[in-house]
C-alpha cells in the first residue's frame, strides 16, 4: 500500500476514490480486534460507523464486528447494530481471539445471525504480523468452516482474504457447501492463485466476492487488475456486484 494511505483518507476522499474505481457501494466493518482487557486490543465503536453510513447511506453499509469475550453483550451489541443502526451483515477475525471459526465461542453468534437474517464474514488463511510484541496465531482454517456450514446450513458464510496459503482448501469449501462462498480481498488480483481464478470465472461462479481489505488494496488498483484477468463477462458481473446484492439483500426486492 501507498505510504500516505496507512492512516486511512477522509470520507470525501475514499468516495472519490470509489468513483473513479467505478464502486458503488462499499462496506465498512466495525471491526472488534481482540478482548479489549488485552492490550494491542482494537476496537472501531459501532456508533461511528452508523454515523458515517447514515450520512452516505447509498454508498456505505455497516458490518458489525464479533467479540466472544463480551457474552450476552455482544450478542445484544450485534441485535442493536442490525435492527437499530441498519448494519448489513457481522464480521471477525479469528486470530484475535485464538478461536478458530469452529469454536464454541462462536456459535451464539451464527445462530443470532441465522435469526436476524444476515451473513458473516470471517477471515480465513494465516494472519501476518501486526505487532511485533504480540504474535497472533493463525487458527483460521478454511476446513474449519466444514462443520459450521453443516451446524447452520441457512447461514451465508464468506472468508475473506482468500485462505492464504490454504486457498485450494477455501475453494474445496465453497465448492462443497451451498451457503460458503469466498470474499477476494487483501491479495491484489495479479497475485491471486491461477486456481482461484479459475474457479471464479467458471464453476464457482456466485461463490466469489470482490473486495479490497482497504486500505491493503486500492480500490483503483483492485478494479483494474481485475480488469486484467480477461474474466467471462457473466463472471466478472458475479464477482462485482450481483453475488453481493444477493447475499447482503441490496437488490431491487430490498434496496435500501
Amino acid at each position: 500500500m501507498a505510504e500516505a494511505d496507512r492512516g486511512g483518507v477522509e470520507m470525501d476522499e475514499y468516495l472519490r476514490r470509489m468513483d473513479a474505481a467505478g464502486i458503488e457501494r462499499t462496506f465498512i466493518a466495525a471491526v472488534r480486534c481482540g478482548d479489549l482487557n488485552v492490550k494491542g486490543s482494537f476496537e472501531i465503536p459501532y456508533e461511528r460507523v452508523a454515523e458515517v453510513c447514515a450520512a452516505y447511506p447509498d454508498r456505505l453499509h455497516g458490518l458489525a464486528g464479533l467479540d466472544p469475550t463480551r457474552g450476552m453483550a455482544g450478542l445484544r451489541d450485534l441485535e442493536r447494530a442490525v435492527r437499530e443502526y441498519g448494519f448489513v451483515g457481522a464480521h471477525f477475525y479469528p486470530h484475535w481471539f485464538g478461536y478458530a471459526p469452529d469454536h464454541a465461542k462462536w456459535y451464539p453468534y451464527y445462530a443470532k445471525c441465522c435469526e436476524l437474517g444476515i451473513p458473516v464474514m470471517l477471515q480465513v488463511g494465516h494472519n501476518l504480523v501486526y505487532s511485533q510484541e504480540r504474535r497472533l496465531p493463525s487458527v483460521g482454517r478454511p476446513i474449519a468452516l466444514d462443520q459450521v456450514a453443516i451446524d447452520f446450513p441457512e447461514l451465508p458464510i464468506i472468508g475473506i482474504h482468500i485462505g492464504v496459503p490454504w486457498t485450494d482448501e477455501m475453494i474445496s469449501m465453497a465448492w462443497k457447501h451451498p451457503n460458503i462462498y469466498i470474499g477476494v480481498d487483501a491479495y491484489a488480483p495479479k497475485h491471486w492463485p491461477p486456481q482461484l481464478v479459475h474457479y471464479l470465472n467458471t464453476y464457482g461462479r456466485g461463490k466469489v466476492l470482490f473486495g479490497t481489505d482497504w486500505p491493503v488494496i486500492e480500490p483503483v488498483r483492485g478494479v483494474r487488475e481485475i480488469g486484467e484477468l480477461g474474466l467471462r463477462p457473466e463472471s466478472h458481473a458475479a464477482l462485482m456486484r450481483e453475488t453481493a446484492l444477493k447475499l447482503f439483500n441490496l437488490g431491487p426486492a430490498g434496496d435500501r
